[in-house]
């Protein structure tokens, strides 16, 4: 009884899949040897099998191939590396687990040492093997390059997350009624008119890259910029002031006043209140008293009642200027050495988003000296109440008339 094509693609398609290699290749021989004439051609077709490997199953089953444990002919590729050296694996998995890292029971692990190192240390131990097979069998082991995560925070505040919902809850509060909130905070002090590296790389032409100075140990001798900035949160906006003495509670003061008559004053002409949002160190402390009685002033310059609300210690990293604002300048700039006040002014006014983040700047040419102390007196001349949560992190100062004389600034 003869086969017909479609009845030979039917137990072609059936049988084929239950077959190893081997099996296949006999199996198409025996039918192209018992079909006949023209029988390879249609093995060929109903298989999708190369007519070479067809005519090689032909002539194994011509010269009574047998069973065999093998599915492929002796020389058929190398042996893998670790059945010819069994040792390998066991001395690779102890050179890498003292120095690794996390859970020894986890699937993932990953190891410090380079794979060019591993590998030098296994021909020491006798084995040849390249860098490239030993990255292989990390893999294989469950290893991989990995970079440092930053998620320990140390010690927590019991109030943390109270104190989040707070600054959440009265910042949509004020965005709701169309009042200001701005968060604010001092980047990271620049060195200018060096040639220091900047990180990051930008476009240049091949085989010209910008010469830079090899270290960056500090000079006293080149002077450092100060970049406060203000974050306008419902405008997506911001200011940045570039300071060149110090950062002192009058110097973020006194860009927060730059701010509103620059930008803040006429996008929102109507406003009877400020929110201003800032961590818990720095020029803009919690404890600054210099930093308080210079918003008491600012208050009855503008009228607004200003309400602060400080994160809490160790949680900087959340006010939001990080990472709307100047996480955006720093990739602005990245690549570039910052040799001037003026290309620092004008790389953070060039800083811009998809999303439409708009930032203006200025060089602060001001004199803020450190070291001036705001004596009780003082002190108790601002008009500031502290909130009923918290107190040490949220109060109100009001907009009443500026209590006593302002601080140096030129």
């Amino acid at each position: 009884m003869e086969l017909s094509e479609a009845g030979l693609e039917r137990f072609v398609s059936f049988m084929f899949p239950l077959l190893d290699e081997r099996q296949r290749r006999l199996m198409a021989g025996a039918l192209s040897r018992v079909l006949g004439r023209g029988g390879q051609r249609a093995v060929v077709e109903a298989s999708k099998m190369s007519s070479r490997t067809v005519l090689d199953g032909a002539k194994e089953f011509d010269a009574g191939a047998g069973w065999s444990e093998r599915v492929r002919r002796e020389g058929g590729g190398r042996p893998r590396l670790i059945d010819v050296d069994p040792d390998l694996l066991t001395d690779l998995d102890d050179l890498v687990e003292p120095g690794s890292r996390g859970d020894p029971m986890s699937p993932l692990r990953w190891t410090l040492k380079s794979t060019r190192q591993l590998a030098g240390a296994l021909k020491d131990m006798g084995h040849q093997v390249s860098s490239w097979t030993v990255g292989q069998l990390l893999h294989g082991m469950g290893y991989s390059l990995q970079a440092t995560s930053k998620t320990v925070e140390g010690a927590q505040h019991p109030d943390r997350n109270a104190q989040f919902e707070y600054i959440n809850r009265l910042a949509g509060e004020y965005l709701a009624a169309g009042e200001p909130v701005i968060s604010v905070d001092c980047k990271k002090k620049e060195l200018v008119n060096g040639r220091k590296a900047n990180g990051g790389r930008e476009w240049q032409p091949e085989g010209e890259p910008e010469r830079v100075d090899v270290h960056d140990f500090p000079d006293p001798e080149i002077p450092k910029a100060i970049p406060y900035g203000v974050f306008d949160v419902g405008a997506n906006e911001g200011w940045v002031s570039v300071g060149d003495h110090h950062d002192t509670g009058a110097f973020a003061v006194n860009t927060i006043r730059c701010w509103w008559q620059t930008m803040g004053r006429a996008r929102y002409p109507n406003a009877t209140r400020l929110l201003i949002t800032a961590d818990s160190g720095g020029s803009n402390s919690s404890r600054n008293r210099l930093w308080k009685l210079e918003l008491a002033r600012l208050a009855a310059e503008t009228g607004l009642t200003i309400n602060v609300c400080h994160y809490p210690p160790g949680t900087s990293k959340w006010n939001k200027i990080e990472h709307r604002m100047f996480s955006f300048i720093t990739m602005n700039w990245r690549g570039t050495p910052l040799t001037s006040y003026r290309i620092i002014v004008e790389l953070v006014a060039g800083t811009t988003t998809a999303t439409g983040l708009r930032i203006l700047a200025e060089r602060d040419e001001g004199s803020y000296p450190i070291g001036v102390e705001v004596t009780d007196q003082q002190l108790a001349t601002v008009p500031l109440t502290g909130h009923a949560w918290h107190p040490d992190w949220n109060y109100e100062i009001a907009a009443k008339p500026s209590p006593g004389p302002e601080t140096t600034r030129k």
